[in-house]
């Protein structure tokens, strides 16, 4: 899994807007991430969503979190605290699981 970490303030005015990746995870993982984004009401599309579904040793190497879900720079925050909280709740499933 992938989290971007950046400040999208650090910015100049002269960079404009920009695609910012925040997550990146297997298909069912990034669809899942997109959705939340969507209900957050940040846009959101998936970069290698078909490619890497098929033949994800392609796009990435050993096929390791071949989809990515890709914001705007001005939603950049918002969409890493929705990915955030995503990972915490999904580690504390995992963790109340054992």
């Amino acid at each position: 899994m992938y989290l971007y970490t950046g400040n999208p303030s650090d910015m100049n005015a002269e960079d404009g807007i920009r695609s910012v990746e925040v997550f990146a995870g297997t298909y069912w993982e990034a669809v899942l991430v997109k959705s939340l984004l969507e209900n957050a009401e940040v846009e959101a599309f998936l970069k290698n969503e078909a490619h890497g579904t098929l033949a994800s040793w392609q796009v990435t190497p050993g096929g390791v979190a071949p989809v990515r879900v890709i914001v705007s720079s001005i939603d950049a925050e918002k969409a890493t605290q929705v990915v955030r909280d995503f990972e915490n709740n999904r580690k504390e499933a995992e963790d109340s699981d054992l």
